[in-house]
């Protein structure tokens, strides 16, 4: 596609590299961006969930657990949904850090993992998966930047102003049909849905603020929300994937995860109140347990202990008059109310 000089350029022009060095180390965009990701989606996470009363230091327990299987789900359902797009050589189920990575099948494994560490800490997993459903998304909108470097997660030929730009060998070894490898940009589903999943979380966030969501509630929005604009995104996509009856599998999946997204949410919402049990932080709990006991743990430090046998000096506790010396009047009085 010719321009004028000067003029800017009516596409997004495709990264130089997907990786640098630092020194031996090559470092690829993709990883990269997952590890960002992975940052912010563990310090949303732990302000969500101290704001409602929890231990933040739980959030980092999870993700060590989480994380690992995120990853190891997400390459599982790759290999098995897209074995065409597995690098042709001994490790190439494992290359990661060349693209392939399914979110549905990392999800999956990650909230099974992330619910036996929870159950292990004594905490209900509803509440924290509606704390966590906001940061998946915006760990989900970064990683997808290392789509851009590594040049794929894109749609079919356009010429709009922000059509992706591909170079030629991308074009073959991406999936592009035959028909369409002279196009030069392509839709940019990558960018699609990075917006989409900064939106959904800002109204994620929204609505918990402004309504009353029963746990596992906004976590049921978040798949099918994320799963409807799935269903858009396969409609636009023509890399290589899996097809039964003239759908791509990952079409079938998003489908089916919109509507189970719905129904869960609604029946989330009609389940009647049930005991929530939120680990808190030691100092935290330290704290609750002197003020039910009516004491300021900084004004009010918690009164010695008298040696034995030795009675208590406490006026509440100290009866300064035997039962003997009281005013007959008030006694005779006292006596009247049994």
């Amino acid at each position: 596609m010719a321009h004028d000089v000067g003029a800017l350029p009516l596409h997004i022009p495709s990264p130089p590299a997907n990786d640098f060095h630092i020194g031996p180390l090559a470092v690829h965009y993709y990883a990269l961006g997952y590890l960002i990701g992975i940052t912010f989606a563990v310090l949303i996470t732990r302000r969500r969930w101290r704001a409602m009363g929890g231990d933040p230091d739980v959030v980092n327990d999870v993700a060590l657990w989480c994380v690992p299987a995120g990853i190891i789900g997400g390459r599982i359902y790759f290999d098995i949904t897209t074995p065409m797009d597995i690098p042709h050589v001994w490790y190439g189920v494992f290359a990661v850090w060349t693209g392939g990575l399914g979110i549905w099948g990392g999800v999956a494994l990650a909230t099974i993992v992330g619910a036996w560490r929870l159950r292990r800490h004594g905490i209900t997993v509803g509440p924290f998966a509606n704390a966590v459903a906001p940061a998946l998304l915006v760990a989900q909108a970064i990683g997808r930047i290392g789509n851009y470097f590594n040049k794929e997660l894109f749609g079919r030929p356009t010429s709009l102003p922000w059509g992706l730009e591909i170079p030629y060998q991308y074009r073959l070894s991406g999936g592009i049909p035959a028909q369409d490898l002279h196009y030069g940009t392509f839709q940019p589903t990558f960018l699609y849905e990075l917006i989409w999943d900064l939106a959904l979380a800002a109204f994620l966030v929204w609505l918990g603020h402004h309504r009353k969501i029963r746990p596992w509630g906004l976590f049921a929005l978040y798949v099918a929300g994320y799963s409807a604009f799935r269903i858009f995104e396969e409609s636009v996509r023509i890399d290589s994937s899996q097809y039964i009856l003239g759908l791509r599998l990952n079409m079938y999946i998003a489908i089916i995860g919109t509507v189970g997204g719905l129904a869960w949410f609604a029946l989330a919402q009609r389940r009647p109140d049930r005991p929530v049990t939120i680990a808190v932080p030691a100092a935290d709990a330290a704290a609750g347990t002197e003020a039910a006991a009516g004491m300021d743990p900084v004004a009010d430090p918690p009164p010695a202990q008298a040696p034995p046998g030795v009675a208590a000096e406490s006026g509440a506790e100290r009866d300064p008059e035997p039962d003997a010396e009281r005013d007959p009047e008030s006694a005779r009085t006292a006596g009247d109310d049994s």
